[in-house]
């Protein structure tokens, strides 16, 4: 496989498609009042996952881009401390600062200056290639969540 051609599917495989709900037909349309309900047996709000999807995102952008990065203290500083939004911006605000780390995350897979398969001099081993199937497969995961907890709720309108 070419690198173009990995790059590529690197990108697809980040917008979702195919087996993968995209984060934006996962977010849209939430009333409010359901952005920070807990449906039964679901154990985190719609709120609450998304803020994640956005904080771990950006912690990772951040780590692949920034040698003196120090990410959030696991597992707490990965969830927002309240099961809902400090008021009726917040959504629309983390839905786009998600969308902005995600802008720059494929900004990095564009651009064919960066080494796919290098690791990074700050890392363990870690390569921009590990880290972005690392933000895919952790975004895929938590979006699905997300469209459980929106049924649940009785608020998923696809």
């Amino acid at each position: 496989m070419s690198d173009t051609t990995l790059r590529e599917h690197l990108l697809w495989l980040l917008d979702g498609g195919d087996a993968h709900v995209s984060f934006e037909a996962a977010t849209a349309n939430l009333p409010f009042e359901v952005q920070g309900r807990r449906a039964p047996g679901i154990p985190h709000t719609p709120w609450q996952l998304l803020e994640h999807l956005r904080i771990c995102q950006w912690d990772i952008l951040e780590f692949s881009c920034n040698p003196e990065h120090t990410s959030p203290v696991f597992p707490d500083g990965y969830w927002p401390t309240g099961e809902t939004p400090p008021d009726v911006h917040a959504w629309s605000a983390s839905v786009d600062r998600y969308q902005h780390d995600l802008y720059e995350i494929k900004r990095l897979v564009r651009d064919s200056a960066n080494d796919l398969l290098t690791p990074f001099p700050w890392g363990h081993g870690q390569t921009l290639l590990r880290e972005v199937l690392l933000v895919a497969d952790h975004n895929a995961y938590h979006l699905g969540q997300l469209v459980v907890a929106r049924k649940a709720l009785g608020a998923w309108n696809p």
